[in-house]
């Protein structure tokens, strides 16, 4: 069966699309299609980085982009590409518009009410944030989502993330000279997820952190033998523990997302109460 690269891009959440998405490929049974979910598309220069993973997996463009200028350069890229770019919303928002008589209101997001879901990610983001950097590990099972990582591994933006599409996360840093509690090994509902970088990246960005906080920017937290030995520490420590890994180096905070989601999704289709056999993405 031939494999097919579906992106998503959506200029809000995408949840809508998601659906859409979701519900067109039930017809489809054992339909081997690989999704790629851009949420948050709202500048060009976004969308110009986008399209370069675009361009490595090519498939079916489905979209719900409100900003004409948007629109038009994905289009424009994507004919350029020879793919096909699909406008999710455009055929239903047309005949409301004949229907009622005015032209629809161009603002991203505006699809999402106060409905339950809102409130679900309201609690999500009030959990998030008083669970970030390892505090309050004794509520950890009631989490959706454990990240650990070194320093700057991108942990708590990505935290963040997860929490406005409604998952509760915390976050636990993982330091040679002060290992996590106990809880954090014999956690049964929660997905724990490790993050990774290289060195190299790692120590430039904890460099640039140094600069933007007016400080010394060499010392032990950005020294290369130390950085390899907190890297290696937190790497043996996944492997040892079974749990998923996601090397973030190369990866946007969407695009680390997205791969947790598509691991939680995973987990929940499979039924699993435990975290899994170790996965490198």
């Amino acid at each position: 069966m031939q494999r097919l690269h579906l992106h998503l891009l959506s200029d809000s959440t995408g949840e809508t699309l998601e659906m859409i998405a979701k519900a067109a490929l039930a017809q489809f049974d054992d339909a081997d299609v690989v999704r790629h979910f851009w949420p948050m598309v709202r500048s060009q220069q976004h969308l110009d980085r986008i399209m370069g993973e675009i361009a490595a997996n090519p498939g079916l463009v489905l979209y719900t982009l409100v900003n004409a200028e948007t629109r038009e350069r994905l289009e424009e890229r994507c004919a350029l590409l020879g793919l096909p770019s699909v406008p999710a919303l455009d055929t239903v928002t047309s005949a409301l518009e004949q229907q009622l008589g005015r032209a629809a209101k161009g603002r991203p997001g505006r699809q999402h009410a106060m409905d339950d879901a809102y409130f679900r990610r309201v609690d999500a983001i009030h959990f998030t944030i008083a669970h970030d950097d390892g505090v309050a590990w004794e509520d950890w099972e009631a989490a959706d989502i454990v990240l650990a990582g070194v320093s700057r591994s991108s942990k708590t933006p990505t935290s963040i993330y997860l929490a406005n599409r409604g998952y509760k996360v915390a976050n636990i840093p993982i330091v040679v000279e002060s290992p996590p509690p106990d809880s954090l090994f014999n956690l049964r509902r929660p997905l724990v997820v490790g993050l990774t970088t290289s060195p190299e990246r790692l120590i430039q960005v904890r460099r640039n952190r140094l600069l933007s906080l007016m400080q010394a920017p060499e010392t032990a937290y950005v020294d290369s033998e130390q950085v390899g030995r907190e890297v290696q520490y937190a790497r043996r420590m996944f492997a040892d523990n079974g749990w998923p890994v996601i090397d973030v180096t190369r990866r946007s905070i969407e695009e680390t997302a997205a791969a947790v989601i598509n691991l939680y999704n995973e987990r929940v289709a499979a039924g699993l109460d435990v975290n899994g056999g170790l996965s490198v993405l």
